[in-house]
């Protein structure tokens, strides 16, 4: 057996940042299947390395979480040609995985499929197009329609898909009944993250010693709402032994920063974006877990990485939406919904918690059992090898 996988964003441990491609890659090449990476780099020449296994071809087309919509929209556009170009030398592989976002990675793996008649299996992470739309990024009717005829195409001659989520399959499923859909969630690395005392070390470098700590890590883009996190902060900024750590980057970084200078949050830090090792690190002194969201229906349905990390690493979770994570932590005790509506909803629910160390230990316990019984990445990565089986 030979898989193709296309993924834009391919990440190694080393690198940091999301690392599904990499443990799905990982295990397929674990099993004897002969496993090829195409993806991108921020770097000037295409480059081809083997990983573990995986041989990754990097193409040198430049991205990053700050760029505007369209300079997105040309980097995704750049890379399905790219992939046209290199899809010779892989002619004889028996199926494509194609990892979306972006959508428009589905026009390279239909390409593919007609070239060289290798079917595909589509994953989709978030419904595109229908977040830029609900968050008013996407307004052109005609641009509108021209995207959903895309997505339906794409989903149509996919062999199946993947979803990350059981809303998402529910929302693909309305597009093309009948279509074999999966789900495969994300994945909490329960053998890395796990819960452990606060190092007094790590306490001194992010410099919160004594203090209970909430922290976001992820990508600081529109879609996430971290503004909302800044009026959590501003409601208990009177009390001197609750801090908030924002670790990430993106297109609304310097506006937050702005905001918190503007409200003198002095409860507030802010931290680049961290590989895996970083990410330990900020975990280790955490407390609980900022997963944000804007309150819009798409966005309830998404499977964001850092909610299972917190999970692995037995961490209190805190979201500002609704959907089925809202609903998971609320089943299994693991976390607490604040309405992003009302501002001190945080002080009335997620204080209490974190002052008392008996019931905050509760909900991180809830939070390290729900990830290990549920999304280990052992067992994931189980179900996603017999789709090729």
């Amino acid at each position: 057996m030979k898989v193709l996988i296309l993924h834009q964003y391919f990440n190694t441990p080393e690198t940091g940042g999301p690392l599904r491609s990499y443990y799905l890659a990982k295990a397929l090449a674990e099993k004897g299947t002969t496993v090829a990476i195409i993806t991108t780099h921020n770097g000037n020449d295409f480059r081809k390395e083997m990983i573990e296994g995986i041989e990754v071809h990097y193409l040198p087309i430049p991205y990053s979480n700050s760029f505007g919509f369209f300079k997105r929209i040309a980097s995704f556009l750049k890379f399905v040609f790219s992939i046209v170009r290199e899809a010779k030398q892989f002619k004889d592989y028996n199926i494509c995985y194609a990892i979306s976002t972006p959508l428009t990675i589905g026009l390279a793996a239909i390409w593919i499929k007609k070239r060289y008649t290798i079917p595909y299996i589509f994953e989709v992470g978030d419904l595109w197009p229908e977040a830029p739309i609900q968050i008013g990024i996407i307004r052109n009717s005609i641009l509108k329609k021209i995207l959903y005829t895309l997505e339906k195409s794409i989903y149509k001659r996919s062999t199946s898909i993947v979803a990350l989520s059981e809303t998402i399959k529910e929302a693909i499923r309305k597009k093309v009944p009948g279509k074999r859909i999966d789900v495969i969630s994300n994945m909490a690395d329960v053998e890395y993250y796990n819960p452990s005392d606060k190092d007094p070390e790590l306490e001194k470098k992010f410099n919160v010693v004594g203090k209970r700590v909430l922290s976001y890590i992820g990508t600081f883009g529109l879609a996430n709402g971290l503004e909302q996190i800044l009026t959590c902060a501003q409601t208990v900024s009177s009390i001197p032994d609750i801090h908030f750590i924002l670790c990430g980057d993106g297109a609304m970084r310097s506006n937050l920063l702005k905001l918190a200078e503007e409200h003198r949050l002095i409860n507030v830090s802010f931290i680049p974006m961290q590989d895996r090792n970083g990410v330990k690190e900020v975990l280790n002194v955490t407390d609980a877990t900022f997963i944000s969201y804007q309150p819009l229906p798409v966005l309830e349905t998404g499977s964001p990485n850092k909610y299972f990390d917190a999970l692995a690493a037995g961490k209190m979770i805190v979201v500002n939406f609704k959907g089925w994570i809202k609903e998971e932590i609320e089943e299994n005790s693991s976390g607490v919904y604040v309405n992003p509506r009302q501002p001190d909803d945080f002080k009335q629910k997620v204080l209490p918690i974190l002052q008392n160390n008996d019931m905050l230990q509760q909900y991180q316990q809830a939070a390290r059992t729900l990830a290990v019984r549920k999304h280990s990445r052992k067992h994931l990565v189980d179900r996603f090898v017999k789709l090729f089986s």
